[in-house]
């Protein structure tokens, strides 16, 4: 028998771990879901490759989205790490940006404290001016003093960001070399943000140190369990895959790279469906994850805030917000409050049975009859109605209220906390919302899509097949990808040709290495430039594709068109090239296809469920497997992964992908 080879997808929330398995020669797809593991996701992505009944012989590719970075850098579970930076600036942290978190409250701290403690920042004597041109040179006694240093500290990591190496590296590499060995482990800021702005580029430079030694650790044991080489991938926050080597070189990458999945997915299907402007929508068990996209290409930011703290990298523009179905529910003066603090996996909300006792809005969405209550989640939980109800009462007895009226307001909190992050990626980007379509998927989006358009005004809801683990889809079905981007502050007046196309060709290769490094032909892969622009008294740039060898007066032309869209206006100033990104791209040949979901479908049966009115309703209970005609709300979608809820007033149909439309019922 022929052996079958597989590629696998994974997406490590905070609460599942899920999977999506596709066999490349038939395409057959498969879909599990099992609890994720905390303190051991490598473990939980091998029971989630046995739930699909494979094991790692059966794989040829594995590619995973995770938030481990992420979330041991936001709650500062971090190893002790040094800054080594020019004499006079070793303070660059702790001064950070002269701004207050909040400008009206004083009774919070003002700013979050520095990543690195003063006692851990060492200054070298030497200096570079802002062209590169060395002003002070790097002498070997300074080199001696720091190794001496280092070694009193027992630091396990050093993060490296000497003035201006951006423009010339130099000073940088003469610290690696001499360090190598020295310490565990090191990074230098040359190679993760090589960009103009001193403690952006510090304070990005501090977050990779910290997150090397726990990336490193968990790569390399999922390397020992997976011993694929270069079939081994983990997905980056810019929406792409990238090899194992390089995410140990660069962690940052992997920072909101489960999200960034969901979002890579999103931007192909709304171009395979023809939406021009799509926001998607990504309720997990712990966040919710929205961003928007036009005309299939999902928005880019170049900064986020982590803990306080700027992280400065090219990303996907996820805004994120602590509203998942594990989210806890809380009565406090200013009324019921969802989130940010979450029930996780362990114990989870209290209708999972396994010791949670504060109530979330899963158990909301169940008091209110949406869950199926003889599901098994992943196989394993078996949802507890009553506990639900149990740990919702005190709130409503606290309300005047009764449990399902409690049960509607928690929901309806949680839409409201919703639509204020589809604000922040439509609205104060000058882009109307509801003309947009809501592309909806995780655990809860689906559940939570018709109320969030009630409130908003969206017209239209597409639930893609696998909605429950599109992220691990995305990770599968992204291309592989790797970006590197740079300050060259170069004005088009007198523009240097030569100069450009030489940093240009510079950063080719830092980004094609890579992937040439895993098998990938130099003539399969597409590269892909954009330049970050701004006129010359500006200090903020804006992207603008270009092809090279560089027409400067289509790109300026490029560049007025865009502020004018942006901005609402365009002069006649002088511009500058801030930046230029490169990102060398190999195409994903994966296709999307309906999974398999490896279990009998629902039967079709009602049940009482309550909506808008507080009273409950007999609602049809339909298999989404089976689902041909257009459904009329009130309706239950489910499979078994996923529940889609058609309340009254909507209705739903499906394409032969498995994709549910949800439009309002005509009048």
């Amino acid at each position: 028998m022929q052996t079958r080879v597989w590629d696998i997808g994974t997406d490590i929330g905070g609460t599942f771990t899920d999977i999506i398995a596709v066999e490349s020669a038939s395409n057959e797809t498969r879909i599990a879901k099992v609890p994720s593991r905390p303190d051991a996701p490598v473990r939980a992505m091998l029971e989630a490759l046995a739930a699909v009944g494979l094991g790692a012989n059966d794989v040829r590719r594995f590619v995973h989205g995770t938030t481990r970075v992420t979330n041991a850098l936001v709650e500062e579970r971090l190893p002790r790490v040094a800054l080594v930076a020019t004499a006079g600036f070793e303070d660059v942290l702790e001064i950070a940006r002269y701004r207050r978190e909040e400008l009206y409250r004083l009774d919070i701290r003002p700013k979050a404290p520095p990543l690195v403690p003063p006692a851990l920042c060492f200054g070298v004597k030497e200096r570079l001016d802002h062209t590169g041109a060395v002003v002070e040179p790097l002498p070997e006694a300074e080199i001696e003093r720091l190794i001496a240093w280092l070694k009193a500290n027992e630091v396990q990591s050093v993060a490296i960001c000497l003035l201006h190496s951006y423009a010339n590296p130099v000073h940088e590499k003469m610290l690696a070399e001499r360090l190598e060995g020295v310490v565990p482990h090191l990074c230098v800021s040359h190679e993760i943000n090589p960009e103009a702005r001193e403690y952006e580029r510090a304070s990005s430079t501090a977050f990779n140190a910290a997150a090397m030694p726990i990336a490193v650790e968990y790569l390399t044991e999922l390397e020992e369990k997976l011993p694929l080489g270069a079939g081994l991938q983990v997905f980056h926050s810019a929406g792409a895959m990238v090899p194992v080597p390089a995410v140990k070189r660069r962690p940052l990458v992997m920072a909101m790279s489960g999200p960034a999945a969901g979002v890579s997915a999103s931007a192909r299907l709304a171009r395979d469906l023809g939406r021009p402007r799509v926001l998607t929508f990504d309720m997990g068990g712990t966040t919710t994850d929205v961003c928007l996209i036009v005309d299939g290409a999902a928005e880019m930011t170049d900064t986020r805030m982590m803990g306080g703290r700027p992280l400065r990298q090219p990303m996907l523009a996820v805004h994120s917000i602590g509203a998942g179905g594990g989210s806890i529910v809380s009565l406090g003066p200013g009324g019921l409050t969802v989130g940010p603090k979450s029930a996780g996996s362990v114990p989870g909300p209290a209708c999972y049975g396994r010791g949670g006792d504060r109530p979330t809005i899963t158990d909301a969405n169940a008091v209110l009859g949406y869950l199926d209550p003889e599901a098994r989640l992943g196989d394993t939980i078996q949802l507890d109605v009553e506990a639900a109800r149990r740990f919702i009462a005190p709130i409503a007895k606290s309300l005047g209220l009764g449990l399902t009226e409690t049960a509607l307001g928690i929901v309806k909190v949680a839409n409201a906390s919703m639509a204020r992050a589809l604000r922040r990626v439509t609205v104060e980007r000058g882009v109307d919302g509801r003309d947009c379509t809501l592309l909806a998927f995780g655990g809860g989006g689906p559940m939570h899509a018709t109320g969030l358009a009630d409130i908003y005004g969206l017209k239209e809801i597409v639930v893609p097949a696998a909605s429950s683990a599109f992220s691990a889809l995305g990770c599968l079905t992204a291309d592989f990808s790797f970006l590197q981007q740079r300050t060259v502050r170069m004005p088009l007046n007198g523009f240097p040709q030569a100069a450009f196309a030489e940093r240009v060709g510079e950063l080719v290769k830092e980004a094609t290495t890579p992937l040439i490094a895993n098998g990938i032909a130099e003539r399969d892969i597409a590269i892909e430039h954009v330049a970050l622009m701004r006129y010359a008294a500006q200090s903020d740039s804006i992207p603008i594709g270009f092809a090279m060898p560089l027409d400067t007066a289509v790109l300026e032309a490029d560049f007025h068109r865009r502020h004018q869209q942006l901005f609402g206006y365009a002069t006649g100033e002088s511009c500058v090239i801030e930046s230029v990104r490169v990102q060398a791209v190999k195409a994903s040949m994966t296709p999307f296809s309906r999974p398999d979901v490896g279990r009998p479908p629902v039967t079709e049966r009602v049940r009482d469920c309550v909506f808008e009115g507080g009273q409950p309703v007999s609602t049809a209970i339909i298999a989404r497997e089976t689902l041909t005609a257009t459904v009329s709300g009130p309706a239950i979608i489910e499979d078994a992964w996923s529940t889609v809820v058609v309340p009254p007033g909507w209705q739903a149909r499906a394409d032969d992908l498995g994709n549910l439309f949800l439009n309002r019922s005509a009048a």
